[in-house]
């Protein structure tokens, strides 16, 4: 099975992308959805982060903090490696799990790190959802109700869009209309269709 891993800085469009995917009855695995679910109540990897930053990093309810832990990991670097270290290898474990379920050409593996994990080559494929910094950082304020300095110190912590589409095989344009997009999605199906018969 042909694996593209789909990529893209914050706010460029990656859901919008793979929600056209899947409307072509293509498989997508998501690496956030997957996360998310990795820190949900009475899953080890709770309890691992609760060991690493303390009894603070869980709500009343012993869900996660999530706010604490984002201003953690924001302002500090050696706190974000820490969790990222608990965290990525159950995500990938996970996104392995799931790919052996499967029976298709191909599936779409929806990894918004990763160039910073380090794994592009976890897939065969890299396509980028591309749009300007300038777009970017209108969606997620406007998304997210974040403040310009908040948005950019988050992108900060990911690649750059230059290194991004230097290392993409395919890039989707996410700045057309919906139907220019959908056209664009159909383009890279037909492809990769193909290629996953050689």
């Amino acid at each position: 099975m042909l694996k593209i891993g789909l990529t893209g800085g914050i706010g460029c469009g990656k859901s919008t992308v793979t929600s056209i995917f899947k409307q072509l009855n293509v498989p997508v695995i998501d690496a956030d959805a997957i996360a998310h679910q990795l820190v949900a109540v009475g899953q080890p990897a709770l309890q691992l982060i609760q060991q690493a930053f303390g009894t603070h990093s869980l709500q009343a309810d012993g869900s996660l903090n999530r706010d604490l832990i984002r201003e953690l990991v924001f302002s500090n670097p050696e706190q974000k490696q820490k969790l990222e270290a608990i965290i990525h290898p159950l995500v990938y474990q996970t996104i392995a799990e799931q790919m052996a379920l499967l029976n298709t050409p191909y599936c779409i593996l929806s990894i918004p790190l990763l160039f910073e994990t380090n794994n592009a080559d976890f897939v065969n494929r890299v396509l980028v959802v591309d749009c300007p910094v300038t777009v970017q950082i209108e969606r997620v304020q406007k998304r997210d109700n974040l403040t310009v300095e908040r948005v950019q110190s988050i992108m900060d912590t990911q690649v750059s869009r230059a290194f991004r589409t230097a290392h993409a095989h395919d890039i989707i344009d996410n700045t057309k209309t919906a139907t220019e997009l959908a056209k664009q999605v159909e383009n890279l199906h037909n492809l990769y269709l193909l290629l996953s018969t050689y």
